[in-house]
């Protein structure tokens, strides 16, 4: 269920991650960034990560501090939800990801094309 009130933009990116193990041991990773909102990020990883940890999202201006609220395996890895901390906010302006795709914006020029289509004879 998708709990973020704003939209989220489907994305392809590579970011550095680092959180603390259950042991409390710093632990550095890469993560795939999947898609992005003002309040939160969806990533995909290599192992499995707790409910509760507090994950940060490295990126060239700055650091995205969140903490996870679901992590679940799909066939190619797990997928973690992040939800952004208080004051944490992104911004585009301060980081675009590599690939990004407004749905919206899709589902509004399929939309539009159907619209001007012609009507196929019969």
């Amino acid at each position: 269920m998708d709990r973020r009130v704003e939209p989220r933009l489907l994305c392809a990116d590579l970011v550095d991650v680092q959180w603390k193990d259950q042991a409390g041991r710093t632990r550095r990773s890469v993560a795939n960034l999947e898609d992005i909102s003002l309040s939160g990020a969806c990533l995909q990883v290599d192992q499995p990560v707790a409910l509760g940890t507090k994950y940060k999202i490295n990126y060239p201006k700055g650091i995205l501090n969140g903490k996870v609220k679901y992590c679940v395996f799909r066939e190619i890895g797990y997928f973690l939800g992040i939800e952004f901390e208080p004051g944490t906010r992104w911004s585009k302006e301060d980081f675009q990801p590599q690939h990004m795709l407004d749905p919206r914006r899709l589902a509004n020029r399929a939309a539009s094309n159907k619209e001007r289509a012609p009507e196929s004879a019969a």
